[in-house]
């Protein structure tokens, strides 16, 4: 099955978010990604649950809010609530990440745990049993526009093992740094669902440029499939 291409709306045009959105949506994106930032966690502001809100009314397409932020378990009631499918939490940030995964599946939605490049696969061994999906950081987060952290992709690749033994449906995101050049080895380490932002949005041709991601990916599980 090929990846899934979420668009993260970090470096759309707000003035026209909307209309960009859309734009991803009509070129095949599978789903909105939402990057909340509080400044604290990590050194960027961006967005809350109003903004969510907004984006759920123009989009029939999932959204995915990924929290970036200190103290998870006091907002991920307001994310759902305004519209996310799925909310992710970084263990690096989650004092109770077990209690918090699950507040989030009992709210209704897909509960992701988010692992920094510099945090090893090991820390999610009482955890990934209950996580919907993994997110592995290819950047340091904060900003968008950054370059692929390559080593990830060997992350990733073991996490796939790792699901595959355990028989887990758990699904694997990754995201930053991820453009046209880079997408083949990103795709090739078996990761479900590639975030991309700046390479859908910066350009202000987000239809076009998700389009190109969604035909490349089509492509590449059209090659795995007959080999």
């Amino acid at each position: 099955m090929a990846a899934v291409l979420a668009a993260s709306i970090l470096s759309a045009d707000f003035s026209r978010l909307g209309e960009e959105i859309r734009e991803a949506e009509a070129g095949g994106a599978a789903m909105i990604h939402v990057d909340v930032m509080d400044g604290h966690f990590v050194p960027n502001i961006t967005i809350g649950p109003v903004v969510t809100a907004a984006v759920r009314k123009v989009t029939g397409l999932p959204v995915d809010c990924h929290l970036m932020i200190e103290n998870p378990d006091r907002y991920v009631t307001d994310f759902v609530e305004a519209g996310a499918e799925m909310v992710s939490v970084h263990l690096e940030a989650t004092t109770h990440l077990h209690r918090t995964v699950s507040r989030i599946r009992e709210l209704g939605a897909k509960a992701g745990v988010v692992l920094n490049p510099s945090t090893p696969l090991a820390a999610l061994s009482e955890t990934l049993p209950g996580a919907d999906f993994v997110l592995l950081m290819s950047v340091n987060p904060g900003f968008g526009g950054q370059k692929l952290i390559r080593p990830v992709l060997r992350k990733a690749r073991e996490l796939r093992e790792w699901i595959d033994r355990e028989g887990l449906d758990t699904r694997i995101e990754i995201d930053g740094g991820v453009t046209l050049d880079n997408l083949d080895e990103v795709a090739a380490a078996g990761v479900d669902m590639i975030v991309a932002g700046s390479a859908v949005f910066r350009s202000g041709a987000a239809r076009s440029n998700a389009a190109r991601f969604v035909r490349r990916l089509a492509e590449l599980a059209n090659l795995e499939h007959s080999c």
